[in-house]
């Protein structure tokens, strides 16, 4: 047997086998050139990763699996009996194989035999000779020789919360949208030994002064993104265990790069790090990263609008996500979308400095807040009519509703002197303004355009950073909401 990768990882496949209560076989998926009637095929079950079927060779139309034994097998000490009654059943040589072996195994005695999956091709399985491997390994060192380390980049964008929010951890409602104003992105590059680099400006380790490093540590807080990478590898490598992907040894250098703002919004796991088909399955995993491995207290919808991409109404009822471990996301046309604007404070050190114990209030079914939770849905179905009515006088009126209803249960010692202020300025000049995030930033909707910039000088005046907000737009050819 020659695998193409001869460097998967041996001590994954044996933590896994010891992990599961039977045997364990290898699997791969077959290439287009290959004959299903030339491997054994093994049929998977995706959920518990336990072999329903294996065939040896079968005719063309037995099986629609393209998953192969790779003749690797790891068995109980308890199993090892059988393959004497199987020897005893087929006293003719010519019968006895492992293929013919696991087929009576998994489909006669119904015996607990579990597939792990490895990323990568086999060649020369079965009766070859030295002149073979020694074509395929020249072949494969060649390969490897001749291929340089092409970098991997990917990009995941901000988000602001423009109607809903905070309520997507209270099995609410809400409406985000990504913008392409800021945004944070990965670069991943075949390497020697796995490397993680620290950003020069989020994960500083050396300083100027003592000074310095106080500035700095005020301003920006002493956990920058490099955890994050940190978590979400470790994270994904526990996942593949599970879930019976075996992993090859490459390792890679990994480092990220962003420009958002820490008071803008919180992309606690940069959800560019990993580009999971399933959308939903995305969201879950990012989050799981953030509450199981940092002790993250967050909620689905950033999560889930990032890797979603554009405008996307998420509904986190308590049914949907007991019934299916996720809610319903739907994205929305972003067409002729009004300006929407965005504003932050240049030292957010004074903003929602008391900590909330709004969900301990809601878990302990407090009427005020549970009440409020559900309001905050009912605004974010009427937000979502509005924009699909393209009535933009009535989103800002709700946009207005969800601040004030955010503050009447949350209280402005919460929400800090800060964001009260841009809250203030904003309406000064008839803008609808609400809370996008966590806090630390402001976004408003202004009608009138004339008055728009005004605005934006008095909150420059001000000591704020002020932005027209670009829409990104996944399928747009251009940033911005427009096609």
């Amino acid at each position: 047997m020659l695998c193409a990768d001869q460097n998967f990882d041996i001590a994954q496949v044996i933590r896994f086998f010891r992990s599961k209560p039977g045997e364990l076989m290898i699997y791969y998926e077959l290439e287009e050139s290959e004959k299903s009637s030339s491997r054994g095929i093994v049929e998977v079950c995706p959920d518990t990763n336990r072999i329903t079927r294996f065939l040896e060779k079968p005719q063309d139309g037995s099986t629609t699996s393209r998953l192969a034994s790779v003749v690797f097998y790891c068995i109980q000490r308890d199993t090892l009996p059988y393959m004497s009654d199987f020897l005893r059943l087929l006293p003719q040589a010519t019968n006895r194989s492992f293929g013919r072996f696991w087929e009576w195994l998994i489909n006669e005695k119904q015996l607990d035999v579990f597939g792990m999956k490895l990323p990568t091709g086999f060649q020369l399985i079965g009766q070859v000779g030295l002149s073979d491997y020694t074509k395929w390994l020249t072949h494969y060192s060649t390969k490897q020789h001749n291929s340089s380390a092409v970098p991997i980049t990917c990009r995941s964008y901000a988000r602001v919360g423009l109607m809903g929010n905070p309520s997507d951890g209270f099995n609410g409602k809400t409406i985000a949208m990504t913008i392409s104003n800021f945004w944070a992105e990965v670069t991943l590059v075949e390497s020697h030994t796995l490397v993680l680099v620290p950003h020069p400006l989020n994960d500083p380790t050396e300083f100027g002064s003592l000074q310095d490093l106080f500035c700095i540590s005020r301003k920006e807080g002493y956990l920058g993104g490099l955890r994050l990478l940190q978590a979400t590898c470790k994270k994904f490598y526990q996942f593949c265990s599970k879930q019976g992907i075996a992993l090859t040894k490459q390792n890679f250098t990994l480092k990220y790069d962003t420009n958002i703002p820490r008071q803008v919004v919180r992309i606690h796991s940069d959800t560019s790090t990993l580009k999971i088909p399933i959308l939903w399955f995305r969201a879950n995993f990012i989050l799981n990263v953030e509450t199981d491995e940092l002790f993250i207290t967050a909620g689905l919808q950033d999560r889930v609008v990032q890797v979603y991409e554009g405008l996307v109404y998420m509904d986190f009822s308590k049914k949907l996500m007991e019934e299916q471990g996720y809610g319903n996301y739907v994205p929305m046309d972003m067409s002729e979308l009004p300006l929407f604007w965005l504003a932050f404070l240049s030292d957010p050190s004074d903003s929602g400095r008391i900590h909330s114990n709004i969900r301990q209030r809601w878990l302990n079914g407090e009427p005020a807040v549970v009440e409020a939770m559900k309001s905050f849905a009912e605004l974010t179905d009427q937000a979502r009519m509005a924009i699909k009515d393209r009535d933009w006088s009535c989103l800002a009126r709700l946009m207005d509703q969800n601040f004030e209803l955010r503050r009447s249960v949350y209280t402005d010692d919460c929400l800090g002197p800060g964001n009260l202020k841009m809250v203030q300025l904003a309406r000064q000049f008839g803008s609808a303004v609400k809370l996008p995030g966590s806090g630390g930033a402001v976004v408003g909707l202004c009608l009138d355009q004339a008055r728009l910039v005004e605005m934006r000088q008095a909150f420059q005046e001000a000591g704020c950073v002020f932005c027209v907000i670009a829409p990104y737009n996944p399928s747009a050819s251009t940033v911005g909401g427009q096609r």
